[in-house]
């Protein structure tokens, strides 16, 4: 059974708690691990595309939307390069196979993002943005749930929290006062 976490956050902003979840990613992926980002809709996960490109100057973390293929970066090799124009790997099969002059240590995952079921290999780090339980979450060893302040978000969180509860799973809540 995996590890259920809940971040609260004090703010009503999706923004912000979108920008908390680009934060947890980012810790995740330094750490050498993959990460599915499970959202309701084709348009939450291009916001949280779009984010991770932004949300901190010099940060990359590889992403992709998950539309039920598995990303380039783990079937073909792939040259990644940030927007500012830094290399960050040639990776082939998920594993580095070269690392272009003054690149520097990097994870080769991919993080995923998407409305539907983790793919395998994808399944460890489940971040839930998403309204409902994940229909998988028998499969992940650790499930991050982010709520903000909003009444809607909170009763989701809350149905969520009970579901979790009742299939006997160790649940840890924290309290953000600020997104930053």
């Amino acid at each position: 059974m995996p590890d259920v976490s809940f971040y609260i956050l004090a703010s009503e902003s999706q923004q912000e708690r979108h920008l908390f979840a680009c934060k947890l990613i980012e810790k995740i992926y330094r750490s050498g691990q993959s990460c599915y980002v499970l959202t309701d809709n084709a348009e939450q996960s291009q916001q949280i595309d779009d984010l991770l490109w932004t949300f901190r100057a010099g940060s990359f973390i590889p992403h992709q939307i998950y539309t039920g293929e598995l990303p380039d970066i783990a079937r073909d090799g792939v040259y990644a390069e940030n927007s500012q124009g830094a290399s960050a790997a040639i990776v082939r099969d998920g594993v580095n196979v070269a690392r272009p002059q003054g690149a520097g240590a990097v994870n080769p995952k991919v993080i995923l993002i998407g409305s539907l079921d983790a793919p395998e290999g994808w399944q460890k780090n489940l971040l839930n943005l998403s309204s409902e339980c994940p229909h998988t979450f028998a499969k992940s060893e650790r499930i991050l749930e982010i709520l903000d302040n909003s009444e809607a978000t909170k009763a989701a969180g809350r149905q969520r929290y009970r579901y979790y509860q009742q299939a006997h799973i160790a649940i840890t809540t924290h309290k953000i006062n600020h997104a930053g």
